[in-house]
Protein backbone atom coordinates (compact mmCIF):
# COMPACT_ATOMS: atom_id res chain seq x y z
CA UNK A 1 0.00 0.00 0.00
CA UNK A 2 1.07 3.60 -0.57
CA UNK A 3 2.00 6.23 2.01
CA UNK A 4 -1.32 7.94 1.30
CA UNK A 5 -3.23 4.73 2.04
CA UNK A 6 -1.42 4.13 5.32
CA UNK A 7 -1.95 7.74 6.34
CA UNK A 8 -5.67 7.47 5.56
CA UNK A 9 -5.85 4.42 7.83
CA UNK A 10 -4.43 6.59 10.60
CA UNK A 11 -7.01 9.32 9.87
CA UNK A 12 -9.86 6.81 9.95
CA UNK A 13 -8.59 5.44 13.26
CA UNK A 14 -8.36 8.95 14.75
CA UNK A 15 -12.04 9.56 14.05
CA UNK A 16 -12.95 6.72 16.42
CA UNK A 17 -11.81 8.86 19.35
CA UNK A 18 -15.10 10.61 20.10
CA UNK A 19 -14.50 11.81 23.68
CA UNK A 20 -11.07 13.41 23.57
CA UNK A 21 -12.43 16.73 25.00
CA UNK A 22 -9.66 19.36 24.66
CA UNK A 23 -7.17 16.81 23.36
CA UNK A 24 -6.98 16.32 19.57
CA UNK A 25 -8.18 13.25 17.72
CA UNK A 26 -5.06 11.33 16.68
CA UNK A 27 -4.53 8.04 14.85
CA UNK A 28 -1.34 6.03 14.35
CA UNK A 29 -0.35 3.11 12.13
CA UNK A 30 2.80 0.96 12.35
CA UNK A 31 4.16 -0.57 9.13
CA UNK A 32 7.22 -2.75 8.60
CA UNK A 33 8.44 -4.30 5.35
CA UNK A 34 5.19 -3.13 3.75
CA UNK A 35 3.16 -5.12 6.30
CA UNK A 36 0.59 -3.44 8.52
CA UNK A 37 1.51 -4.33 12.10
CA UNK A 38 -0.81 -2.19 14.25
CA UNK A 39 -3.42 0.57 14.28
CA UNK A 40 -4.07 2.76 17.30
CA UNK A 41 -5.85 5.96 18.26
CA UNK A 42 -6.42 8.31 21.18
CA UNK A 43 -9.59 6.87 22.70
CA UNK A 44 -10.43 9.40 25.40
CA UNK A 45 -9.12 12.47 27.21
CA UNK A 46 -6.53 11.41 29.78
CA UNK A 47 -5.98 7.98 28.22
CA UNK A 48 -2.90 6.82 26.31
CA UNK A 49 -2.07 8.63 23.08
CA UNK A 50 -2.43 7.11 19.63
CA UNK A 51 1.27 6.22 19.28
CA UNK A 52 1.26 4.28 22.56
CA UNK A 53 -2.06 2.67 21.71
CA UNK A 54 -0.60 1.42 18.42
CA UNK A 55 2.49 0.04 20.16
CA UNK A 56 0.22 -1.78 22.62
CA UNK A 57 -1.29 -3.72 19.70
CA UNK A 58 2.06 -5.40 18.96
CA UNK A 59 2.82 -8.84 20.34
CA UNK A 60 6.17 -7.45 21.44
CA UNK A 61 7.44 -3.87 21.19
CA UNK A 62 10.66 -5.25 19.66
CA UNK A 63 8.61 -5.53 16.45
CA UNK A 64 8.68 -1.72 16.25
CA UNK A 65 12.44 -1.64 15.66
CA UNK A 66 13.08 -0.46 12.10
CA UNK A 67 9.38 0.14 11.43
CA UNK A 68 7.61 3.23 10.09
CA UNK A 69 4.85 4.96 12.01
CA UNK A 70 2.19 7.05 10.27
CA UNK A 71 0.63 9.43 12.78
CA UNK A 72 -1.85 12.23 12.08
CA UNK A 73 -0.31 14.72 14.54
CA UNK A 74 3.21 15.41 15.76
CA UNK A 75 4.10 13.13 18.70
CA UNK A 76 4.06 14.98 22.02
CA UNK A 77 7.29 16.01 23.71
CA UNK A 78 6.17 16.84 27.26
CA UNK A 79 4.91 15.14 30.38
CA UNK A 80 1.19 15.74 30.87
CA UNK A 81 -1.40 13.12 31.71
CA UNK A 82 0.84 10.70 29.79
CA UNK A 83 4.63 10.52 29.17
CA UNK A 84 6.07 12.02 25.96
CA UNK A 85 5.33 9.87 22.91
CA UNK A 86 8.36 11.10 20.95
CA UNK A 87 10.74 9.65 23.54
CA UNK A 88 8.87 6.35 23.60
CA UNK A 89 9.18 6.02 19.82
CA UNK A 90 12.92 6.54 20.15
CA UNK A 91 13.11 3.89 22.90
CA UNK A 92 11.45 1.23 20.73
CA UNK A 93 13.73 2.18 17.79
CA UNK A 94 11.10 3.25 15.28
CA UNK A 95 13.08 4.11 12.14
CA UNK A 96 10.78 6.60 10.44
CA UNK A 97 7.76 8.71 11.43
CA UNK A 98 5.40 10.17 8.84
CA UNK A 99 3.47 13.03 10.47
CA UNK A 100 0.30 14.59 9.17
CA UNK A 101 0.91 18.01 10.71
CA UNK A 102 2.95 19.77 13.35
CA UNK A 103 1.08 20.28 16.62
CA UNK A 104 0.01 23.96 16.90
CA UNK A 105 0.05 23.69 20.70
CA UNK A 106 3.17 25.66 21.76
CA UNK A 107 3.93 22.98 24.37
CA UNK A 108 4.71 20.62 21.50
CA UNK A 109 5.07 22.51 18.22
CA UNK A 110 8.32 21.33 16.62
CA UNK A 111 9.67 19.87 19.87
CA UNK A 112 8.38 16.38 19.17
CA UNK A 113 10.04 16.37 15.75
CA UNK A 114 13.28 17.62 17.31
CA UNK A 115 13.36 14.71 19.77
CA UNK A 116 12.77 12.20 16.99
CA UNK A 117 15.52 13.67 14.83
CA UNK A 118 17.95 13.85 17.76
CA UNK A 119 17.56 10.08 18.09
CA UNK A 120 18.26 9.49 14.40
CA UNK A 121 14.65 8.87 13.41
CA UNK A 122 13.75 9.97 9.88
CA UNK A 123 10.82 12.41 9.91
CA UNK A 124 8.50 13.27 7.04
CA UNK A 125 5.75 15.88 7.43
CA UNK A 126 2.81 15.64 5.04
CA UNK A 127 1.25 19.01 5.99
CA UNK A 128 -2.11 17.29 5.81
CA UNK A 129 -4.75 17.10 8.55
CA UNK A 130 -7.18 14.66 6.97
CA UNK A 131 -9.94 17.01 8.09
CA UNK A 132 -9.16 16.37 11.76
CA UNK A 133 -9.16 18.81 14.69
CA UNK A 134 -10.35 21.98 12.96
CA UNK A 135 -11.31 23.64 16.25
CA UNK A 136 -8.11 22.48 18.00
CA UNK A 137 -5.95 23.93 15.22
CA UNK A 138 -7.95 27.17 15.11
CA UNK A 139 -7.74 27.62 18.89
CA UNK A 140 -3.96 27.45 19.03
CA UNK A 141 -3.44 29.53 15.90
CA UNK A 142 -6.00 32.25 16.66
CA UNK A 143 -5.93 32.13 20.49
CA UNK A 144 -9.70 31.85 20.76
CA UNK A 145 -12.42 29.23 20.31
CA UNK A 146 -14.02 28.42 16.97
CA UNK A 147 -17.53 29.91 17.06
CA UNK A 148 -20.51 28.34 15.29
CA UNK A 149 -23.84 30.17 15.09
CA UNK A 150 -26.75 27.74 14.67
CA UNK A 151 -30.48 28.33 14.28
CA UNK A 152 -33.62 26.93 12.67
CA UNK A 153 -35.90 29.21 10.70
CA UNK A 154 -39.02 29.24 8.55
CA UNK A 155 -39.11 29.97 4.84
CA UNK A 156 -39.82 33.62 5.66
CA UNK A 157 -36.78 33.88 7.96
CA UNK A 158 -38.53 33.63 11.34
CA UNK A 159 -37.19 31.59 14.25
CA UNK A 160 -40.26 31.94 16.46
CA UNK A 161 -43.88 33.01 16.21
CA UNK A 162 -45.02 36.11 18.12
CA UNK A 163 -45.62 35.53 21.81
CA UNK A 164 -43.80 34.02 24.75
CA UNK A 165 -43.89 30.36 23.75
CA UNK A 166 -41.38 28.30 21.81
CA UNK A 167 -42.21 27.48 18.17
CA UNK A 168 -41.12 24.03 17.01
CA UNK A 169 -39.92 24.28 13.41
CA UNK A 170 -37.88 21.25 12.35
CA UNK A 171 -38.64 17.53 12.32
CA UNK A 172 -36.80 14.52 13.76
CA UNK A 173 -33.94 14.17 11.18
CA UNK A 174 -32.92 17.82 11.63
CA UNK A 175 -33.26 17.59 15.41
CA UNK A 176 -30.97 14.55 15.45
CA UNK A 177 -28.45 16.35 13.26
CA UNK A 178 -28.51 19.32 15.64
CA UNK A 179 -27.63 16.92 18.45
CA UNK A 180 -24.64 15.73 16.43
CA UNK A 181 -23.55 19.37 16.01
CA UNK A 182 -23.71 19.83 19.78
CA UNK A 183 -21.49 16.78 20.24
CA UNK A 184 -18.80 18.47 18.11
CA UNK A 185 -18.54 21.51 20.41
CA UNK A 186 -17.09 21.98 23.88
CA UNK A 187 -19.54 24.67 24.99
CA UNK A 188 -23.10 25.68 24.06
CA UNK A 189 -24.39 29.20 24.70
CA UNK A 190 -27.80 30.89 24.88
CA UNK A 191 -28.97 34.32 25.94
CA UNK A 192 -31.51 35.33 28.54
CA UNK A 193 -34.52 35.41 26.22
CA UNK A 194 -33.92 31.85 24.99
CA UNK A 195 -33.40 30.68 28.56
CA UNK A 196 -36.70 32.25 29.61
CA UNK A 197 -38.85 31.07 26.69
CA UNK A 198 -37.33 27.71 25.71
CA UNK A 199 -35.93 26.46 29.04
CA UNK A 200 -33.37 24.48 27.01
CA UNK A 201 -31.47 21.46 28.31
CA UNK A 202 -28.39 22.14 26.12
CA UNK A 203 -27.35 18.50 26.44
CA UNK A 204 -26.37 15.82 23.91
CA UNK A 205 -29.18 13.26 23.98
CA UNK A 206 -28.37 11.25 20.85
CA UNK A 207 -25.65 8.59 20.67
CA UNK A 208 -23.42 7.31 23.43
CA UNK A 209 -23.34 9.27 26.72
CA UNK A 210 -20.44 11.71 26.79
CA UNK A 211 -17.80 11.54 29.51
CA UNK A 212 -17.09 15.23 28.88
CA UNK A 213 -20.38 16.83 27.79
CA UNK A 214 -20.34 20.41 26.44
CA UNK A 215 -20.34 23.14 29.07
CA UNK A 216 -23.75 24.85 29.12
CA UNK A 217 -23.55 28.64 29.16
CA UNK A 218 -26.30 31.19 29.71
CA UNK A 219 -25.71 34.94 29.48
CA UNK A 220 -28.11 36.83 31.79
CA UNK A 221 -28.43 40.17 33.52
CA UNK A 222 -29.22 38.74 36.95
CA UNK A 223 -28.75 35.07 37.81
CA UNK A 224 -31.18 35.50 40.70
CA UNK A 225 -34.06 35.92 38.25
CA UNK A 226 -33.82 32.24 37.32
CA UNK A 227 -34.97 29.38 39.50
CA UNK A 228 -33.11 26.15 40.16
CA UNK A 229 -35.96 24.16 38.67
CA UNK A 230 -34.91 25.16 35.15
CA UNK A 231 -33.21 22.51 33.03
CA UNK A 232 -29.95 24.42 32.99
CA UNK A 233 -29.64 23.98 36.75
CA UNK A 234 -29.86 20.19 36.71
CA UNK A 235 -26.82 17.95 37.08
CA UNK A 236 -26.63 16.72 33.47
CA UNK A 237 -23.60 18.83 32.53
CA UNK A 238 -21.33 21.62 33.83
CA UNK A 239 -23.13 24.98 33.71
CA UNK A 240 -21.64 28.45 33.61
CA UNK A 241 -23.90 31.45 34.16
CA UNK A 242 -22.43 34.70 32.84
CA UNK A 243 -24.23 37.26 34.98
CA UNK A 244 -23.88 40.94 35.83
CA UNK A 245 -24.69 40.18 39.48
CA UNK A 246 -23.60 37.68 42.10
CA UNK A 247 -25.89 34.81 43.06
CA UNK A 248 -27.77 35.40 46.31
CA UNK A 249 -29.02 31.82 46.57
CA UNK A 250 -27.43 28.40 46.92
CA UNK A 251 -26.81 26.84 43.51
CA UNK A 252 -26.05 23.22 42.55
CA UNK A 253 -22.40 22.17 42.64
CA UNK A 254 -22.17 21.91 38.85
CA UNK A 255 -23.32 25.54 38.38
CA UNK A 256 -20.73 28.30 38.38
CA UNK A 257 -21.62 32.01 38.23
CA UNK A 258 -19.07 34.30 36.56
CA UNK A 259 -19.72 37.99 37.08
CA UNK A 260 -18.91 40.77 34.63
CA UNK A 261 -20.63 44.12 34.19
CA UNK A 262 -20.72 43.76 30.39
CA UNK A 263 -20.70 40.30 28.85
CA UNK A 264 -20.02 41.23 25.24
CA UNK A 265 -19.21 38.51 22.69
CA UNK A 266 -15.56 39.58 22.84
CA UNK A 267 -15.52 39.28 26.64
CA UNK A 268 -17.22 35.87 26.44
CA UNK A 269 -14.77 34.52 23.88
CA UNK A 270 -11.81 35.90 25.82
CA UNK A 271 -12.97 34.16 29.00
CA UNK A 272 -13.52 30.87 27.21
CA UNK A 273 -10.07 31.07 25.63
CA UNK A 274 -8.51 31.41 29.09
CA UNK A 275 -10.45 28.34 30.18
CA UNK A 276 -9.16 26.34 27.21
CA UNK A 277 -12.53 25.99 25.48
CA UNK A 278 -11.74 25.41 21.81
CA UNK A 279 -15.22 25.46 20.24
CA UNK A 280 -18.42 27.34 21.06
CA UNK A 281 -21.92 26.75 19.66
CA UNK A 282 -24.17 29.82 19.88
CA UNK A 283 -27.71 28.46 19.78
CA UNK A 284 -29.79 31.47 20.70
CA UNK A 285 -31.38 33.73 20.66
CA UNK A 286 -31.68 36.02 17.71
CA UNK A 287 -30.09 39.07 19.39
CA UNK A 288 -27.23 37.03 20.85
CA UNK A 289 -26.44 35.53 17.47
CA UNK A 290 -26.58 38.98 15.86
CA UNK A 291 -24.14 40.28 18.46
CA UNK A 292 -21.60 37.53 17.74
CA UNK A 293 -21.91 38.07 13.99
CA UNK A 294 -21.57 41.86 14.35
CA UNK A 295 -18.45 41.34 16.49
CA UNK A 296 -16.87 39.30 13.69
CA UNK A 297 -16.98 36.19 15.88
CA UNK A 298 -19.00 33.84 13.71
CA UNK A 299 -16.63 31.41 12.04
CA UNK A 300 -19.37 29.07 10.85
CA UNK A 301 -23.12 29.39 10.38
CA UNK A 302 -25.50 26.43 10.37
CA UNK A 303 -29.12 27.03 9.40
CA UNK A 304 -31.95 24.49 9.42
CA UNK A 305 -34.61 25.67 7.00
CA UNK A 306 -38.12 24.34 7.64
CA UNK A 307 -40.87 24.40 4.96
CA UNK A 308 -43.09 26.57 7.17
CA UNK A 309 -44.38 30.13 6.94
CA UNK A 310 -44.86 32.10 10.16
CA UNK A 311 -45.48 35.64 8.91
CA UNK A 312 -46.86 38.46 11.00
CA UNK A 313 -44.70 39.70 13.84
CA UNK A 314 -42.74 36.50 14.28
CA UNK A 315 -39.16 36.89 15.52
CA UNK A 316 -36.67 37.18 12.63
CA UNK A 317 -33.38 35.31 12.66
CA UNK A 318 -30.26 37.23 13.69
CA UNK A 319 -31.92 40.52 14.55
CA UNK A 320 -30.23 43.26 16.55
CA UNK A 321 -26.60 44.35 16.20
CA UNK A 322 -25.64 45.26 12.65
CA UNK A 323 -22.48 44.46 10.73
CA UNK A 324 -20.31 47.42 9.77
CA UNK A 325 -19.80 45.73 6.39
CA UNK A 326 -20.79 42.54 4.65
CA UNK A 327 -18.92 39.37 5.53
CA UNK A 328 -18.35 36.71 2.90
CA UNK A 329 -18.64 33.01 3.66
CA UNK A 330 -17.74 29.95 1.64
CA UNK A 331 -20.08 28.32 -0.84
CA UNK A 332 -22.61 26.57 1.41
CA UNK A 333 -23.05 22.86 1.87
CA UNK A 334 -26.73 21.97 1.52
CA UNK A 335 -28.11 18.74 2.98
CA UNK A 336 -31.67 17.42 2.80
CA UNK A 337 -32.85 16.17 6.21
CA UNK A 338 -36.35 14.78 5.77
CA UNK A 339 -38.55 17.76 4.91
CA UNK A 340 -35.97 20.22 6.23
CA UNK A 341 -32.75 21.56 4.70
CA UNK A 342 -29.43 22.10 6.46
CA UNK A 343 -27.29 24.97 5.14
CA UNK A 344 -23.71 25.17 6.39
CA UNK A 345 -21.07 27.76 5.52
CA UNK A 346 -17.75 28.93 6.96
CA UNK A 347 -16.00 32.28 6.94
CA UNK A 348 -13.69 32.67 3.97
Amino acid sequence: MSDATYFQLAVDAAKQGTDTWTNPQVGAVIVKDDHLLAVGYHHRFGHRHAEIDALSQLDDTSQAAGATMYVTLEPCSHYGKTPPCAKRLAEVKIAKVVIGQLDPNPLVSGKGVAILQQHGIEVQIRHETGGLNAAYNFFYRQNRPWVTVKYAMSLDGKINAAGEQRTHLTETPALKDAQAVRRQHQAILVGEHTLSIDDPQLTVREGQPMVFPPVRIAVVHDVNDFQNSRHLFDDQAPTWIFSQTEASQQLPENVQVIVNSDWTPTAIVSYLAKKGIQSLLVEGGSAMQAAFIAAGLADEVIVYLAPILIGGTGLPAVVGSALSQQEHFSSPTVTQLGNDIKIQSRRQ
